[in-house]
């Protein structure tokens, strides 16, 4: 696939957004997507900022400072070059600095699975029987709500509308 800009060059970055429930894709070679502002999102957090904190407080940045991973020995800098994480224990190790990059790239920090609130089960402990997650009232309704507007039913969703405001206001 060649980028969508210049034409010329295998497209190696591949950004997908989604704008008022719109979803749109851009294919674009590693120059154009630099050019664009899409360069490694782990490259504004590497050595460099460091280098400033430590230029700032007064001490000269050294090696034997660079925080490694007690597992896989993976420094920061190694996870920002490379944008991958080394291993399961480097998320703790590092998790001041991952988690804003986490929210910025996900939008969020905590996982909530393919499909929020959708065919999730779990295991009820007195018969070791799988049920489905019960939904609260409130989350039922936003779901129908959503069902409402997709389906253009919105004199329903206006309905709707106004319960989940009854019910957000009075707990």
């Amino acid at each position: 696939m060649l980028c969508q800009i210049c034409g010329q060059q295998p497209a190696t970055t591949h950004i997908k957004t989604i704008v008022n429930g719109k979803l749109t894709q851009a294919h674009l070679c590693a120059e154009c997507a630099r050019k664009q502002g899409y360069g490694n999102l782990f490259s504004d957090w590497g050595a460099g900022f460091g280098s400033l904190l430590s230029g700032l407080m007064g001490q000269p940045p050294a090696a034997a400072q660079t925080l490694r991973c007690p597992v896989c020995g993976a420094s920061f800098e190694d996870i920002a070059r490379s944008g991958k994480i080394g291993c399961a224990q480097c998320y703790q190790t590092f998790r001041g600095q991952l988690l804003p990059m986490i929210q910025r790239i996900h939008g969020a920090a905590q996982h909530k699975g393919k499909v929020p609130g959708g065919s999730a089960l779990r295991v009820t402990d007195p018969n070791n029987q799988i049920v489905a997650v019960e939904e609260s009232p409130l989350d039922e309704k936003k779901r129908l709500l959503q069902q409402a507007v997709e389906a253009q039913d919105f004199e329903r969703a206006a309905v709707l509308r106004d319960e989940i405001k009854e019910m957000e206001q009075h707990g």
